[in-house]
């Protein structure tokens, strides 16, 4: 694959699997990952010995041999790696493209590998940013502090306030600890405009729980 992927005939059709709950990469976003089954390594390893692809899919049950995935997913290339003393990978993954899993093959490799579908996704391969016309800021930043507040959870202000549109609303998506559910809606959003006001939603629902019950306000 060339080194900037603008088109779907640049990226592979077949994809290994890397199944997360509750973890989400997106296009133009980085995701560390901690990587130590023996499974995932022999994944890491053949991926960097070719194309370096690796789709990040969330489980949607199942068991945990063999879990259930989510429809979509992303693909990501690997853009760090190094290995540790005690033999796991740490690896980066860059988003390429957003894509759906058409289809399992029957392989021997003991993770999985999909047939992706990228069509419906073709526009995450712009490799410009986005920026948001009439993007409420002032809103996502009132309720991202209550949700960190509640939360006990910190994030480096200066770089948030500073962050353009996209990377701000992706690296939120990716990295506050939002239930699987939520992340997946984040993932499937189909623009930046749209994947913003979610994400703005969750915060919002979130924050409006009652910190003593955990139950929503009533609405009557």
């Amino acid at each position: 694959m060339p080194r900037g992927a603008t088109r779907i005939s640049d990226l592979s059709e077949i994809v290994p699997v890397f199944p997360l709950s509750g973890v989400i990469l997106l296009p133009r976003a980085q995701l560390p990952l901690n990587v130590f089954e023996p499974r995932y390594l022999n994944m890491v390893d053949d991926a960097m010995a070719g194309d370096r692809l690796i789709a990040m899919v969330q489980t949607a049950g199942g068991t945990s041999v063999r879990p259930d995935l989510a429809s979509v997913g992303c693909v990501g290339k690997i853009t760090g790696f190094s290995e540790t003393s005690d033999g796991r990978y740490l690896i980066t993954l860059t988003g390429l493209c957003r894509a759906r899993l058409a289809s399992e093959l029957a392989v021997q490799s003991p993770y999985r590998q999909f047939r992706l579908d990228y069509g419906p996704y073709e526009d995450d391969l712009s490799l410009e940013p986005v920026d948001l016309d009439g993007f409420d800021r002032d809103r996502l930043i009132r309720a991202l502090t209550t949700y960190l507040r509640r939360r006990q959870l910190e994030i480096d202000w200066d770089t948030a306030e500073q962050a353009p549109d996209e990377p701000l609303i992706n690296s939120l998506s990716i990295a506050l600890p939002f239930e699987p559910a939520s992340k997946q809606l984040l993932l499937e959003s189909p623009s930046l405009e749209a994947r913003a006001e979610a994400l703005m939603a969750v915060l919002e629902i979130d924050t409006a729980l009652d910190p003593d019950d955990g139950e929503p306000p009533s609405m009557q």
